[in-house]
This record gives C-alpha cells, structure tokens and sequence, in this order.
C-alpha cells in the first residue's frame, strides 16, 4: 500500500495520476510564500519502499498511464537514483505515458542536460517549474534564490535535453508597488523560455509563512480582483510566444481563462478589457469557492 507521508502536494494537471513520493519535503524551502513543506525535512525515499508501492499499484491499479513524482524538489535527487525509479516505473506500468516531477531552479542547476536527457528517455518527460515572477526585487522579495536571468538559464536546459515545461506565474507577487514590473519583467522571462504550458495562480498569503506577516503589517498589499485582472492584462499583452497553452484554472485565480499563445492572445486580452471597463459584470469566482 501507498503510505504517504505529510501533506501531499500535485498540479491541477495530475488529478489523474498515480502520486510517489520519491523524496519528501523540499531541499530549498526557503521562499517566502510557501507553507507547503514546513511540515517535513527533506530527504530522499528508499528505492525498496517505492518499489513496494510501486508493486501495490500495479497489483491494485491495473492501468497507469501517468505518474507524477512528489514531493516538492524531487529532481534535485541523484541522476542515477531517478532512472532507476523510473526504469521500475516502465517495467511495472506498459500503458505509462507520462512522469512528471516540481523543478525547483536549484534543481535545475545542479541537473546537467546529459543528465535530464536520459532521465528524458527513461520517462521524465514533463518538469513544473514556478517562475513565480521575472522580475529581480520582486524574486529577492519572495527568497526564490535566483533572479530572472538565471531563471532562463536553468530552463533553457531543460528545453535543451528536450523535456517540456510547465511554468507557472504568481499574479499579484510584487504588491501593488511592482505589479507592473512584475508582469512585463515575467513577460519577459516566459517569452526568454517559450514553454510548452503556461498558468498563473493568484499569490495568497498563508499563515505561518513570511508573507503572511508582510502582509499583516501591511508591507505587501493584495490585490484586489480588478487590479489582478490589470495585472493579468498587462502580463499577456506582453507574452510573445508560441504554441503555448494558458491556463488560468488553479483554485486561487478569480477569473478563468484558457487558450494557446500565440494563437487566442488577442481574445484573452479582450476578455479582460471587458472586464476591466465593466468590473460589475466581470464573472469573478467568490472566494469561497477559490478554496481558500
């Protein structure tokens, strides 16, 4: 049986998908909005516990067509311990598709493109990296670690080992006194990278992280629907991308919009001109349905 451990983290995307946790925690945990490992130290799984449940789902499973590898910064994990969780992986599953994993920056540094190139070809097909802004105070503000142009860098590899991307965008990340920023200089970023997926989520403050005392003292302002709708209006008018698939369907947005870049960026921009010149007829998720 699947004994997870802690709380248990995935992307909308893998709803579907059979869930190990190849490492527990997130060997970075340090930026400013997250609260989602804080329960666990971080530390990579034994191959002959995951192999158990691998062989548990199998038995109880029948098909698996994809697999997404938790927890947090699972790719920082040693090459070779990878490819062989991913080489049990193929052996138990014939109908396997697709395995996915979160790409933390720092992990992508360490990670060679041989290396993800291999872990490539053994399955590992799909990397979620939070961009969470370009630009540079706004990603010193949240203690990513990296600034934007090292952000390019790093996911440059990964396209260079031929491994899509799926990147997601913080709206409302610089407050109100760097929203512009925020959006033109993530503009920048996502058009540097041209991944194959795109979302944005809505930054919340969450108790028991540094944001959510900024955010108390009054430090780092939310902002309201309208101006994320601003925000969202400046970042995609400023995309220059193709064959991007958008999406903003995460809990935490207030509007949902969905298309592929370049191709419906003129639709989505108009969408929320509409909203911007008749906010009362906007279609704004109430936040208690954005289960928060």
């Amino acid at each position: 049986m699947i004994q997870y451990q802690g709380s248990v983290y995935r992307p909308p995307s893998e709803a579907d998908s059979l869930i190990l946790q190849a490492t527990l925690g997130c060997s970075y945990n340090r930026c400013t909005f997250c609260s989602m490992y804080l329960d666990k130290p971080f530390r990579v799984r034994s191959l002959d516990d995951l192999r158990a449940e691998i062989e548990w789902a199998r038995t109880n499973l029948g098909s698996v067509r994809k697999v997404f590898l938790a927890d947090g910064d699972a790719l920082v994990a040693k090459a070779s311990f990878l490819e062989e969780l991913l080489q049990e992986l193929a052996s138990a599953f014939p109908e396997l598709r697709r395995v996915s994993i979160y790409a933390s920056p720092q992990a992508l540094a360490v990670r060679s493109v041989a290396e993800m190139a291999r872990l490539r070809e053994a399955g590992l097909t799909l990397y979620y990296l939070g961009i969470e802004s370009g630009s540079d105070v706004v990603l010193a503000d949240l203690k990513k670690g990296v600034g934007g142009d090292e952000m390019i860098r790093v996911a440059l590899k990964a396209h260079e080992a031929g491994v899509k991307l799926s990147t997601m965008i913080l709206l409302g990340a610089g407050s109100r006194q760097n929203s512009k920023e925020h959006a033109l200089d993530s503009a920048r970023v996502v058009n540097a990278i041209n991944p194959r997926f795109l979302s944005t989520l809505v930054m919340t403050p969450v108790e028991g992280t540094p944001l959510f005392e900024s955010a108390r003292s009054g430090a780092w302002e939310e902002l309201t629907p309208i101006e994320l709708a601003a925000e969202l209006r400046t970042f995609l008018a400023a995309l220059d991308v193709k064959g991007t698939i958008f999406r903003s369907n995460h809990a935490s947005n207030y509007l949902t919009l969905a298309g592929t870049l370049a191709k419906d960026q003129e639709r989505l921009v108009a969408s929320l001109d509409r909203v911007l010149a008749d906010p009362s007829a906007a279609p704004f998720r109430p936040r208690w349905l954005r289960g928060l």
